[in-house]
């Protein structure tokens, strides 16, 4: 006789003391669950397994900013891809269901989903199963890809650039002083996120606005570290913001007023927020750009960021 297989159980997980459970299946920020667990980025509650038995077939999990925050972004979603379809998409589709259904208020936007994969995640089949298979769940909870973003890294040792002085720079003075630029910048961005947001109906001083208080309010990094970059005259240019994480330094924002664009200021902007945070001494710099925003990837390459991934965002309209 052909052995029944267990019933599938879904449920969250029972304390911090479960972690092992959850790591049964992996991910590349797997070694960032237990920092964020502590810090309270992440709650045991919203960590989700799928079990038959013993085994995890199965897996996801929210995050937030800061303790005591809502749940803002589902960047764990594992599958245990031993599995056959339909199976292994049904699978991951009932957790996803029943751990929303738990988590999230009802009637509540669904927080985006992320996923980050190798540069070359089309070229290698067993790769772009995996991916897809993720992806053929979350649309089949109604879910589509909003865009897919180059995930950009200096390192250490990459030579600094100079400062050509073609601009000058100064810091930022206040929150006011940061959105009369970051407005304009919206207006034909080539930005997803940006695009999306107008899209919803809100204007670019709105949608500026909703990225300053949910991007940057939040830093915990010096604001002397923001640059806006002028003309000698003092007419604005762009900005950049140079910042740090939870995880990584980064350059958080960056942006070049539509009258000023196509005059390779991109450059000059860019590597003045990189020297910010290397005279910090930092190891390495993260950033990301859409992979249609091809001026922001050149750039990017020509002042020796590398691609070291790729990240694939999802939302639910």
């Amino acid at each position: 006789m052909t052995p029944v297989p267990p019933e599938l159980t879904a449920r969250p997980l029972n304390g911090a003391d479960e972690l092992g459970l959850f790591l049964r299946l992996t991910y590349v920020l797997d070694h960032e669950l237990a920092g964020d667990l502590a810090a309270g980025r992440r709650r045991p509650e919203w960590m989700w397994v799928a079990l038959r038995g013993e085994r995890v077939v199965a897996r996801l999990a929210w995050w937030t900013n800061e303790r005591g925050g809502a749940p803002m972004f589902l960047d764990f979603f594992d599958l245990d891809d031993t599995l056959p379809e339909p199976e292994r998409g049904e699978t991951g589709l009932r957790l996803l269901e029943t751990a929303s259904a738990a988590v999230l208020p009802a009637g509540a936007p669904r927080p985006e989903y992320g996923r980050y994969v190798p540069p070359g995640w089309r070229e290698d089949p067993a790769v772009r199963e995996a991916v897809e298979a993720r992806q053929r769940v979350m649309e089949a909870s109604g879910a589509r890809v909003l865009v897919e973003r180059l995930r950009l890294e200096w390192r250490a040792g990459t030579p600094v650039p100079a400062d050509t002085g073609r601009l000058r720079f100064r810091r930022v003075r206040d929150r006011e002083d940061l959105l009369a630029l970051m407005a304009p910048v919206m207006e034909g961005t080539l930005d997803a996120h940006g695009q999306q947001d107008l899209a919803s109906g809100l204007t670019a001083r709105e949608a500026a606005e909703k990225h300053y208080d949910e991007e940057f309010a939040g830093l915990r990094t010096p604001k002397e570290w923001w640059r806006i970059a002028e003309l000698p005259d003092g007419t604005p240019v762009g900005f950049v913001i140079p910042a740090r994480n939870n995880y990584h330094p980064m350059i958080a924002y960056i942006g070049v007023l539509p009258a000023h664009r196509g005059k390779g200021y991109v450059d000059d902007v860019l590597a003045e927020g990189t020297r910010v945070l290397a005279a910090e001494g930092v190891e390495r710099i993260r950033a990301a750009t859409d992979l249609g925003n091809v001026p922001m990837a050149k750039s990017f390459a020509r002042l020796g960021y590398v691609n070291f991934e790729r990240a694939i965002d999802m939302v639910w309209d």
